[in-house]
C-alpha cells in the first residue's frame, strides 16, 4: 500500500466479531482466559489493548517499521527510549533540542548516572568529533525545534552504527509524511503524536517505531513495567487523526511556504527559518531527505523581545500557545515557552534570540493568515 492508503487501512481491518468498519474503542482492562495460560492475545490493559494495537500497526506501517509502541505522551515515549541506556553510558544529543527533552536529560537522567552531551549534529564530521567510546545512543531532531535545522540522518546514523551506538530520530516536526528516518538508517523513530499525528489539539500521545525486534521487545517490557500507556480512547483519537495526515500535511506545507516567503520579504524580519526556502542553509539536504517541508517555521524580528511581544499579543487568528501540529495556526515564543528551561546564555548560543517567534501554520486560508500576521507586524 502507498502512504495515503496506509493512513486509512493499515492495521484497521473490519472488526471480526461485528464487522465494524471503524476500529472500536475497547475499554476493558481485563480479558477472560479460555483456560489457564490460553487467551485471545490480550491479558491486561496495561500490557495491550485492541484499539491501541490498531493504532500501533498503522503508525508502524507509515514509518516503514515492523514494530510500534505507543505511550501516554511524547515525553513518555522519549523517557522509554532513553531507558534503554544504563548508568555510565554516554548519550549524544542534538544541541538545539526540544526543551522538554533537555529537562528530562538534565534533571532526571544525568543525576541517575547517565553521561550526556549536546553538540551540533548536522553532519558526519560533527558526529565523529562528539562521539565517545562509551556513546550508546545518538539522539537527533531533524528539523530541530525551533530553528528548523536539519541533520543528515543517513550520515550521522552511519557514524553511530560504526561506533556501536543506536540512532533515535524525533520525527515529530516532519511526520512520516515528510520523511522516514528508518529508511535512512535510524534505529528508532520517536513521535509526539499529540502534534501532527493526532492533528486536532485534543489528545496526548507518544510513539516509538523500530525495525529491530530485540529493541522492540525491550521497549515493550519498559512499557509494561512503567505503565505510561495511552488510554483506549486516546488511541482511537490518534488513529482517527492519522487518517487525514496526508491531506493535512499537504495543506500545512502549502500554507507554510507562502507565509515563509511573505515574512522573508518583510522589512521588520531579520531571518526566516524554513527548510523549503532556498535561503535555508540545509535546503539542498531537505530536498533529498524530505518529501515535504512541513508546517513549522520560525523567524527573528529586528526589535528583539519588545517587537516579539507586540506581535505575539497582536495576532487575532493565530492561537498564542506552546503546542503545535493542530489544524489551527499557532504562534509561540520559544524564550518563554518551549525553551524556558534553558539559560539566556544557552538560548543565545543556540540562536534562539529574544526576537525569535515560532509558527505552527494551520490549514486555514493562507490569505487570512498573512493578513493577520501583517496587521500584527504593523504593531511592532
Amino acid at each position: 500500500m502507498r502512504f495515503d492508503t496506509k493512513t486509512v487501512h493499515a492495521g484497521q481491518a473490519p472488526d471480526p466479531s461485528t464487522g465494524a468498519t471503524v476500529v472500536p474503542v475497547t475499554l476493558s482492562v481485563v480479558y477472560t482466559y479460555d483456560e489457564v495460560g490460553v487467551n485471545k492475545g490480550f491479558d491486561y490493559g496495561r500490557h495491550c489493548n485492541p484499539t491501541r494495537g490498531a493504532f500501533e500497526r498503522c503508525l508502524a506501517a507509515l514509518e516503514n517499521g515492523s514494530h510500534c509502541l505507543t505511550f501516554a505522551s511524547g515525553m513518555a515515549s522519549a523517557d522509554a527510549a532513553l531507558r534503554l541506556l544504563r548508568p555510565g553510558d554516554h548519550l549524544l544529543l542534538t544541541e538545539d533540542i526540544y526543551g522538554g527533552t533537555w529537562r528530562l536529560v538534565e534533571d532526571i537522567l544525568k543525576p541517575a548516572g547517565l553521561e550526556a552531551t549536546f553538540a551540533p549534529l548536522s553532519t558526519a564530521a560533527q558526529a565523529r568529533s562528539a562521539i565517545r567510546p562509551n556513546t550508546k545512543m545518538v539522539w537527533m531532531e531533524s528539523p530541530t525545534n525551533p530553528l528548523l535545522r536539519l541533520a543528515d540522518i543517513r550520515e550521522v546514523a552511519a557514524v553511530a552504527a560504526q561506533n556501536g551506538a543506536l540512532t533515535v530520530v524525533d520525527n515529530t516536526f516532519a511526520t512520516p509524511f515528510g520523511q522516514n528516518p528508518l529508511d535512512l538508517g535510524a534505529d528508532i523513530v520517536m513521535h509526539s503524536t499529540t502534534k501532527y499525528i493526532g492533528g486536532h489539539s485534543d489528545v496526548l500521545g507518544g510513539a516509538l517505531v523500530t525495525n529491530n525486534h530485540e529493541i522492540a521487545q525491550r521497549l515493550a517490557a519498559i512499557s509494561r513495567i512503567s505503565g505510561a500507556v495511552p488510554s483506549p480512547f486516546d488511541s482511537y483519537l490518534n488513529l482517527r487523526g492519522v487518517k487525514t495526515l496526508s491531506l493535512r500535511m499537504t495543506r500545512h506545507a502549502e500554507n507554510a511556504i507562502r507565509i515563509a516567503r511573505f515574512l522573508e520579504d518583510h522589512p521588520k524580519v531579520i531571518a526566516v527559518y524554513y527548510p523549503g526556502l532556498e535561503s535555508h542553509p540545509n535546503h539542498a539536504l531537505a530536498c533529498t531527505q524530505m518529501r515535504s517541508f512541513g508546517g513549522m517555521l520560525a523567524f527573528e524580528l529586528k526589535g528583539g523581545e519588545e517587537a516579539a511581544l507586540a506581535m505575539l499579543n497582536g495576532v487575532r487568528l493565530f492561537t498564542l500557545t506552546g503546542s503545535l501540529g493542530g489544524v489551527e495556526s499557532i504562534i509561540s515564543y520559544p524564550k518563554e515557552m518551549s525553551h524556558v528551561a534553558l539559560s539566556s546564555a544557552d538560548r543565545l548560543r543556540l540562536g534562539v534570540t529574544d526576537g525569535v517567534v515560532r509558527l505552527s501554520v494551520g490549514i486555514e486560508d493562507p490569505e487570512d493568515l498573512i493578513e493577520d500576521l501583517s496587521q500584527a507586524l504593523a504593531r511592532v
